[in-house]
């Protein structure tokens, strides 16, 4: 790509981390145009700090959410990339205790064998 007008929103493009700040990272690709990885678009989680994520000169993966073609930047996303590997995650869905009846009758109940049991060794 050599063009700013080359890239297209839902793009996926692979660049190296120029600079890193409290609000973000920013990426280079080897065709001079520059992006902004918003610090929100870098996790679904909770980011503390940016530099938990990536460091200066990490090459990284990202989607492309918007152009800006006046300024030649564009919006990138870190967190984007994953969403599609969610789509297969197994869904666990929790369906309570379980049926068997344990607990502390029953605890009550083995007491006396487990004492007994006890004695013998």
């Amino acid at each position: 790509m050599s063009k700013i007008s080359d890239y297209k929103p839902g793009m996926i493009v692979y660049g190296r981390i120029s600079g890193v700040q409290p609000y973000g990272a920013f990426v280079t690709f080897s065709d001079g145009v520059t992006g902004l990885i918003h610090i929100s678009e870098l996790s679904n989680g909770f980011v503390r700090n940016v530099a938990n994520f990536v460091k200066i000169n990490d090459y990284v993966m990202v989607k492309v959410i918007d152009v800006d073609r006046d300024n030649r930047q564009l919006r990138l996303s870190f967190k984007a990339i994953d969403q599609n590997a969610r789509k297969y995650q197994k869904k666990v869905k929790f369906s309570g205790m379980p049926a068997d009846k344990i607990g502390f009758a029953s605890l009550k109940k083995q007491l006396p064998v487990w004492i007994k049991e006890k004695e013998y060794d």
